[in-house]
């Protein structure tokens, strides 16, 4: 009986890391001014593996970064998402494509002005793939709510 459990224990503790994400988020507001705020989307990636870049070249087969913020009357975004960190300009020379991606960490910025006095948030998704050397899993869905303090 409890080589059963020996095994069964393995068995799920090898399945619940295989579900584990090479890539873990943290999602952050800083106060620039009284109405204006960033919102910092910070990927970080485990050793080994990368996430790509929102501008990918024309002949990447990867699934770019996506971002996809949610209607707030109280809000007005100002500009695109900047990426701050290390991108690396991948080639693969074996499959003739490319790739714009990053390692370990990478900061998504997002610039964001407050209409009035209110209290708020900013919500919304975003969409990133990640790959090693050997494999790449499918693309994942985050869903994310920044309060602006």
């Amino acid at each position: 009986m409890r080589k059963i459990f020996v095994i069964a224990s393995l068995l799920f503790g090898s399945l619940s890391f295989a579900q584990q994400s090479p890539v873990s988020w943290a999602f952050s507001s800083k106060k620039i001014s009284p109405t204006i705020y960033e919102i910092h989307l910070t990927a970080s990636i485990l050793p080994g593996w990368h996430l790509y870049s929102q501008n990918q070249p024309d002949d990447a087969i990867a699934v770019p970064t996506s971002f996809s913020f949610s209607k707030n009357p109280l809000l007005q975004f100002d500009g695109a998402v900047k990426e701050v960190g290390k991108l690396e300009k991948f080639r693969d020379e074996k499959l003739d494509v490319s790739a714009n991606q990053y390692s370990q960490k990478v900061n998504f910025i997002q610039k964001v002005t407050v209409k009035g006095k209110a209290k708020t948030a900013v919500a919304g998704k975003l969409e990133f793939q990640t790959c090693d050397d050997k494999k790449c899993l499918p693309p994942k869905t985050v869903n994310f709510t920044v309060a602006l303090n």
